[in-house]
């Protein structure tokens, strides 16, 4: 009764405020079976990802604040420590809970916190190598451990690889429990018709892998697989093995996504991520788009460049919708490849592709590409080998807060020799930026672009091949410069009407290039105005960071135009609406004006300084 009311409270919470819905659907029997069993928060319960958490928050004191989901100031749609003593750990990017489950039980050994350690991983998160890299590490220690391992054959997408052929094929074959090791007296404690189908299910599973299971060769107890919706055979399984289990245990439980919801068990897929919803039909409440979103844009660009040049191939990470390659899978189904949750293979992959004549364009969010970075410098960059990427929600995304927002990209990118790094303003720009990289061989390039609806301006049948290192400007002024790069131009040319309006008329340039840096644009605008002003949509450390360089590098920071930064700030932004978010960082058209105008009055203040010594010297 309790795991119905808390399937019904799920969709009610989740249908009033959008977020993840299918998998917390699909986890319900299991959250409350583990909290049954399990004494929180002394027990330490790690959800990996987060997708599935609602269920859990909803039984951990935040019931009442479910209707602020994913809202500004209200609770994350992910575990997050400072939210809850029942979140030991946060998490919102895939296949981090094992390595964190071991680095608690570890710790319980060594004096620190008390109690056992529990976590949950789907089976997308088995395609990333960092779960291996877990589980052998805990395999080898031996220190008591229990990770559920929530089998329901998707990730966002449909799980892809071996592995997820190695589950299916044990499901497949037999029903219910395979027993080992502590479990062997709990086959005499089933129900006699399932009795001797335990015993095939063992049977079937320890002749898979010479002789043991995957899990078991890597030194884990491998129990399963169970059936994740069943409280009775959950419960009874998890209170032996808690009064049993003396070393890693892997529980191999089978789900469905979306469970007890005919639209989500229907289409699991669209119903991972969802905006608010009619519970009663499953219709989701979506305004009318007014222009094409951005990745779309990205995916007919490449699919038209693809068209023209059979070299070029795709990579996803387990992201084909979110970031448009599905569309380009249905054109050219030989050409791209979806490597599963594996962005540092994703990387590798694309670079070999490279290096064997190729053009590969690896796409994948901001957020994510980070933790391929070492691949990045070390088999792209240092090699030079021609890899484009394109980055998907850059800058901030919104209700998925901190743990998503594309703020980094610029300042790792172009920190790394021989990269070309673009950042796109509108549609077109993206379609000419998708054309420049497609058609530049001699490196690495990136160009980055923000999440959700265009501007709506129109487009060409095909983008142009830029210039390399090259901007543009698109109106002049003769006191304030503002020089931006990416999606917040639209920002300045509102900010620039404004100081217009107030008479200090304004040159509003666009970039294009973080790196290489358009210089002779860059020297034109600090000589001819008297405040020059960068804008980005990224971290200290990025295009302000390199225009100030150069700057210096040349002796100009003396003289000229007083020169301003405006970044992301050094802090992690809070989740709320896209707008809102900028305005917590700084990077509205207002804000803009006013560090114009602050710029303005320092610069007129340097001047007095520099009048009065003048005359004082003579």
């Amino acid at each position: 009764r309790l795991a119905d009311e808390l399937r019904r409270d799920t969709l009610r919470s989740v249908s009033g405020t959008g977020g993840h819905l299918g998998s917390g659907l699909g986890v319900v029997e299991l959250t409350v079976a583990i909290h049954a069993v399990f004494d929180t928060p002394r027990d330490k319960l790690i959800w990996d990802v987060g997708h599935q958490c609602y269920p859990h928050k909803i039984l951990t004191g935040r019931r009442e604040r479910m209707n602020t989901l994913r809202k500004e100031n209200g609770l994350s749609g992910f575990t997050k420590r400072d939210e809850s003593p029942f979140d030991p750990f946060g998490a919102a990017h895939s296949s981090t809970a094992m390595s964190a489950g071991l680095g608690f039980a570890v710790a319980r050994d060594l004096g620190g916190d008390p109690g056992d350690v529990v976590c949950v991983v789907g089976d997308g998160a088995m395609s990333a190598g960092m779960a291996y890299e877990a589980m052998n590490n805990a395999g080898a220690l031996g220190r008591r451990l229990f990770v559920i391992l929530n089998d329901n054959n998707m990730s966002i997408a449909p799980s892809v690889g071996a592995l997820s052929d190695h589950l299916a094929s044990v499901y497949a074959r037999q029903p219910v429990q395979d027993v080992k090791a502590v479990m062997k007296d709990f086959v005499s404690l089933l129900p006699p018709p399932l009795q001797e189908g335990a015993q095939r299910a063992r049977r079937a599973v320890k002749g898979l892998v010479q002789g043991n299971t995957l899990f078991e060769q890597l030194g884990f107890t491998y129990v399963g697989p169970v059936d994740g919706h069943n409280m009775a055979h959950l419960l009874t399984l998890l209170r032996t093995l808690k009064a049993n289990a003396d070393g890693p245990v892997l529980i191999h439980a089978m789900t469905r996504k979306g469970c007890g919801y005919q639209p989500a068990e229907a289409s699991a897929d669209k119903y991972h991520g969802v905006s608010k919803f009619d519970v009663v039909t499953g219709e989701q409440v979506k305004g009318s788009p007014k222009a094409p979103s951005f990745t779309r844009v990205f995916a007919d660009a490449l699919s038209s460049e693809a068209e023209r040049d059979e070299r070029i191939v795709a990579i996803t990470a387990a992201m084909p919708s979110g970031t448009g390659l599905d569309h380009f899978a249905k054109r050219f189904p030989r050409r791209c490849f979806d490597v599963g949750i594996a962005e540092q293979h994703a990387v590798t992959f694309a670079a070999g592709l490279a290096a064997g004549g190729m053009k590969p364009f690896c796409a994948i969010y901001s957020t994510f590409l980070q933790r391929a970075y070492d691949q990045i410098v070390h088999d792209v960059a240092l090699q030079r080998l021609p890899v484009r990427f394109a980055i998907d929600r850059a800058g901030l995304v919104g209700a998925d807060g901190p743990t998503h927002a594309g703020a980094f990209d610029i300042g790792y990118l172009a920190s790394l020799p021989g990269f070309v790094v673009m950042a796109a303003a509108d549609e077109a720009e993206l379609l000419d930026m998708t054309a420049t990289a497609a058609a530049y061989d001699d490196g690495p390039s990136a160009f980055r672009y923000p999440r959700g609806e265009g501007t709506g301006i129109e487009l060409p049948d095909r983008g142009r091949v830029l210039p390399l290192g090259k901007g543009r400007i698109l109106q002049e002024g003769r006191k304030v410069a503002l020089l931006s790069l990416g999606a917040r131009l639209a920002e300045c040319i509102d900010a620039a009407a404004q100081l217009d309006a107030r008479g200090f008329s304004t040159t509003v340039a666009d970039a294009r290039f973080a790196k290489p840096l358009d210089t002779d644009l860059l020297e034109d605008l600090h000589s001819r105005h008297e405040v020059l002003i960068t804008i980005e949509e990224g971290a200290v450390g990025g295009f302000g960071s390199h225009v100030l360089h150069y700057l210096s590098d040349r002796g100009l920071l003396g003289g000229g135009a007083h020169v301003r930064c405006m970044t992301l700030p050094d802090r992690f932004i809070a989740q709320a609406a896209p707008d809102r978010m900028y305005e917590d960082a700084g990077l509205s058209a207002d804000r803009i004006v006013d560090v114009a105008l602050q710029g303005f009055y320092q610069s007129e203040k340097q001047e007095d300084r520099r009048v009065f010594n003048v005359v004082s010297m003579s």
